[in-house]
């Protein structure tokens, strides 16, 4: 795994001081709501710090792993992750963009629906 993959699953496991060296201050993200909706594009990587912290402060323990990857055909960098906290897991793609060795851009698709219903927000179908 290359160094910038690697800090950006210590980011996401815990390190959120990793975001100043990792993230471009120029920084743009892109995610569905965890109920479903359109993809919501927002900015900043402050706001993204906090986005995370939340994340992690929702689901205490959180810890990612790669699966697969990463697939890196420069500016991009792809993985597929695991994430598990306490009886809670499901999976996920990023899709990074690169800038002046930054993170400049952030795709995540995640299996949404399944982690709803493991926290209760969504009802499993019958």
């Amino acid at each position: 795994m290359n160094a910038l993959v690697q800090d950006w699953l210590d980011f996401w496991n815990g390190d959120l001081e990793l975001a100043r060296k990792i993230v471009h201050e120029d920084f743009g993200w892109h995610v569905a709501p965890l109920t479903g909706g359109p993809q919501q594009h927002r900015e900043g990587r402050d706001a993204f710090v906090e986005w995370v912290r939340g994340s992690r402060t929702m689901l205490p323990g959180l810890r990612f792993s790669v699966d697969l990857g990463p697939i890196v055909q420069e500016p991009f960098h792809v993985l597929r992750w695991l994430v598990e906290a306490g009886p809670v897991s499901f999976h996920g793609t990023d899709i990074l963009r690169t800038a002046d060795g930054k993170i400049a851009e952030y795709w995540l698709h995640e299996d949404g629906l399944w982690a709803a219903q493991q926290l209760g927000i969504v009802p499993t179908a019958s």
